[in-house]
């Protein structure tokens, strides 16, 4: 196993102006991560060969892998002229991945408004159809590619998992976040164990919870069917992170750890909290 973290995790800093993108790469190796996983929030790097490269040579100077390439998608609801081009738009982002040295990359894969399993059932041939022809594309430059459960619409675990069988290639899996499922109301530790098997790499991320009647005021956000959420530093939050790690190492998956804040604690801090717990979780889990 390596742990390290999502550039994600720091955007809070890279808002405030403290860090960019290649600040972001020397300052997980500083907190102790031995890896970073790129989010690109607010760039285009298919623009920026020069920010790759940057990127690249950082990490080779603070001694840490680039794990995981993640990106925005959308293939629901599109015209068969707007689908190709996303298609193509996801193609030229797996060639900054190869570019960064990656062997996995994360793209989503839908957003509706109409969330109902009927207007997922229907959009599933047009979303197994650009998994595959991105997978495909991404196959010769050794690249497994994933999508997450988040976003609502293809969150729950048996959706992801609808999706991954269907398209039914060896490098084509999930990004599997511990905590996410919750924001479809989801028990964690259930879909976790539903999910380990399928994944390439694992975020871990934690959340307080209350429930719908609560209000609890700024800050938080609501799940599905109505309850409060709010992002915490992985093993402080209400998730049992602990548990879930646990099915996550008896799965055998050994492979990237990436810790994912996205709390009000200044993260910095938040992110190194996170690391020395789940270090320490997965070390104690015999």
């Amino acid at each position: 196993m390596k742990l390290g973290v999502s550039s994600y995790s720091l955007w809070q800093a890279v808002q405030k102006g403290e860090l960019d993108l290649v600040g972001v790469v020397g300052k997980v190796a500083e907190l102790g991560g031995e890896h970073v996983e790129i989010v690109p929030l607010g760039l285009d790097l298919t623009a920026n060969p020069e920010l790759v490269e940057r990127v690249r040579n950082r990490a080779a100077e603070a001694g840490i892998e680039i794990s995981n390439y993640a990106i925005g998608a959308n293939f629901a609801g599109l015209d068969d002229e707007a689908f190709a081009r996303e298609i193509d738009r996801v193609k030229r982002e797996v060639d900054v991945a190869a570019a960064l040295g990656v062997k996995l990359m994360r793209h989503d894969v839908a957003n509706s408004a109409d969330t109902s399993i009927r207007q997922f059932m229907a959009d599933l041939p047009r979303l197994v159809e650009a998994c595959r022809a991105i997978a495909d594309y991404a196959k010769p430059l050794g690249i497994t590619t994933s999508i997450e459960n988040h976003g609502y619409y293809v969150q729950a675990s048996d959706r992801v998992q609808a999706i991954v069988h269907e398209v039914a290639r060896d490098n084509f899996r999930t990004t599997l976040d511990i905590g996410n499922f919750v924001c479809v109301d989801e028990h964690p530790l259930v879909g976790v164990r539903n999910n380990a098997k399928l994944a390439s790499i694992v975020h871990v991320k934690d959340f307080y919870i209350r429930s719908a009647e609560s209000d609890p005021g700024e800050g938080w956000f609501r799940s599905a069917n109505g309850a409060y959420l709010r992002g915490a530093i992985a093993g402080q939050g209400d998730l049992d992170t602990r548990g879930a790690l646990r099915i996550v190492k008896e799965s055998g998956f050994d492979g990237y750890l990436s810790i994912e804040f996205e709390g009000m604690e200044p993260c910095l801090q938040a992110t190194k909290i996170a690391l020395d717990n789940t270090r320490r979780f997965w070390n104690e889990i015999q």
